[in-house]
């Protein structure tokens, strides 16, 4: 396995700093049992009469579900570790477990469903939207085009083999439209939005601002349909989280440019601007943009933190489905806080040469992540090879910068 030799590599096992008390997302005893209650969150609350051992000879932890268990784990360093025993578990959950609720995702340009499970889990479902060999349309502009389920299936694991584990753990799946969605939904908005196509197969739309219409219905096979599931983040009553804006981000206008696009010397007002004055968040928004090169993704307006870490913490990589939309072109301006910084941490610099090298090849590598998916395979060919040939740009720019 190339991937299990990657990850014993050296610059695969520079240690984090150590985790207090402090820097953990959820202080809690792990001795202490914990009671779930069904609320609108997945709440839970600590029962301090708890025994330290349970009549099973377990620690109260060992009976957590996996997905509190990774909730668990967040701390300022990390979502989750490198050897992580917990992610194999966690991924086969997300492809498995029984579905017991199924509601439209509030908010968004396109239709999202949170899905819930016996153990109160929660997944956001992310449906198939265009087949793995479809290109985004030339003439697309980046804010109208699809969210694709298998780009946020590899971005996950694109994200893990970079080594900066910011995207919450997701896995394919394939779910049954009429007994997992439509059956047991209690959104009487979506409930609406159900029919079966002249071919015979269950269909529906939701509500939201783009593509949610019966033109653009997601229809099964007759009823099988294919989707991402992502595990969901605590929810933001217990863990607040924090939105930024990019500063590199696009205008979202069809003529109109924005400012970083103008001025060649955008960067030093940037560095100038809290929170990028001091720490390594610029840093961190080079790694999230050299992410966002290599799968093509134009559509990061925003990045979120946990607001108990302050700013000193890592960004979250979340809502990559916009990325792998097209192989055979790829977008410079994305690199634009490289290339205009000419700033890169060094442990990300050294990775990335090494993942252009023949024994640890980026390509080889995703393909062998994404080859246990249940949905594989998730990417077609061409996109595979893209990571490769995009790697090469990135370390050409680094290269430019270090010649200056």
């Amino acid at each position: 396995s190339k991937l299990a030799a990657l990850f014993e590599h050296p610059l695969y096992n520079i240690p984090i700093p150590e985790v207090a008390e402090k820097d953990k997302l959820f202080i809690v005893n792990p001795l202490e049992k914990f009671s779930l209650h069904r609320s609108a969150s997945d709440e839970w609350v600590s029962s301090s009469k708890a025994e330290t051992l349970l009549p099973t000879g377990k620690t109260a932890y060992d009976t957590y579900p996996t997905w509190l268990k990774f909730h668990v784990g967040i701390n300022r360093y990390e979502l989750y570790p490198r050897q992580d025993p917990l992610l194999p578990t966690l991924l086969r959950d997300l492809a498995t477990q029984r579905i017991v609720s199924s509601v439209q995702k509030s908010g968004g340009t396109q239709l999202k469903l949170i899905m819930t499970f016996p153990n109160y889990g929660q997944a956001l479902f992310k449906p198939m939207k265009q087949t793995r060999d479809q290109e985004t349309p030339i003439d697309f502009f980046y804010f109208s085009d699809f969210e694709r389920h298998n780009a946020e299936i590899a971005a996950f694991h694109l994200d893990r083999i970079l080594d900066f584990r910011r995207i919450p753990p997701v896995s394919g799946r394939l779910v049954n439209i009429t007994k997992e969605i439509r059956d047991i939904t209690t959104d009487k908005k979506l409930a609406k939005t159900f029919f079966i196509s002249p071919a015979g197969n269950v269909c529906f739309y939701g509500e939201c601002s783009y593509y949610c219409s019966t033109e653009h219905a997601l229809c099964g096979k007759p009823d099988r349909l294919e989707g991402s599931m992502a595990a969901l983040l605590p929810d933001k009553a217990l863990a607040k989280r924090r939105s930024w804006r990019s500063p590199w981000r696009r205008s979202y206008h069809k003529s109109k440019k924005a400012e970083w696009e103008l001025n060649p010397n955008y960067c030093a007002q940037v560095r100038e601007t809290p929170p990028y004055d001091r720490g390594h968040r610029l840093l961190d928004l080079i790694d999230m943009t050299i992410l966002d090169f290599l799968m093509g993704n134009m559509d990061r307006h925003h990045y979120e933190t946990f607001e108990k870490f302050g700013n000193d913490t890592f960004l979250l990589h979340l809502d990559n489905g916009r990325g792998f939309g097209t192989h055979s072109r790829d977008e410079p301006s994305i690199l634009a806080p490289l290339q205009q910084c000419c700033s890169i941490k060094k442990s990300t610099y050294l990775r990335l040469q090494l993942l252009a090298t023949q024994p640890y090849l980026l390509s080889d590598l995703l393909r062998e992540a994404l080859a246990a998916d249940p949905l594989a395979p998730v990417l077609a060919e061409p996109h595979l090879r893209a990571l490769d040939r995009r790697l090469g740009k990135v370390l050409a720019v680094v290269g430019h910068c270090l010649a200056r």
